[in-house]
């Protein structure tokens, strides 16, 4: 039988200290957890000199980039403009052509306004100012009438129905107009229809 008054056997703590020893190890693995990261980094090429170059190669990449799309954008830009412009000049083409075939149509009875104006019918009465108000109406679009009497003649412009020689002039001049000719803005609609003089 145990005896009750008999002291148990020192027993150890079922909570002792930590021993310093203890500590140590925790410190150990705690410096061992951060060198085995950073060895992770080395050897995964964690390297941040490169990680700073790779940034500034992003950034010049982005910067390319952006540059480029700013030059397409320019040159759509640009080819916008042209095409306006090419569009506006067809259009203004197209509208010459349409005068010019207008004028054309008329050149009969322009020719007749000519001569009946050549020969005094209308100095008065109602055909003078339908012959003016069809005038002002294609001067509109335009139109004009050239070729008179004493000008030099060009051929690019004039038309020589007859050419005779002459002590009056030094150059080839006009002599006298048959027939008008008629331009819309600097476009020869028909040339001027004349009798040159030429110098001896």
């Amino acid at each position: 039988m145990t005896d009750d008054n008999q002291k148990p056997d020192d027993n150890p703590d079922e909570n002792p200290e930590p021993e310093n020893g203890d500590d140590n190890d925790s410190l150990a693995q705690a410096e061992a957890i951060v060198n085995d990261a950073a060895a992770d980094y080395d050897t995964q090429g964690g390297d941040a000199d490169k990680d700073e170059q790779d940034a500034a190669d992003a950034i010049d990449r982005a910067q390319q980039m952006a540059a480029a799309h700013l030059a397409d954008l320019q040159r759509l830009q640009a080819e916008y403009v042209n095409y306006r412009k090419r569009v506006d000049r067809d259009r203004e083409v197209a509208g010459d052509v349409a005068a010019a075939k207008m004028v054309e149509a008329l050149i009969p009875a322009l020719d007749d306004i000519a001569g009946a104006r050549e020969h005094g019918d209308l100095d008065e009465g109602p055909f003078k100012a339908i012959a003016a108000k069809l005038e002002e109406a294609l001067a509109r679009f335009g139109w004009s009438s050239y070729g008179e009497a004493g000008e030099e003649f060009d051929p690019q412009l004039h038309e020589a129905l007859m050419s005779q020689p002459s002590t009056e002039v030094e150059v080839p001049t006009i002599q006298h107009v048959a027939q008008p000719g008629h331009r819309i803005g600097d476009r020869v609609v028909r040339a001027a229809r004349v009798i040159v003089a030429q110098p001896e």
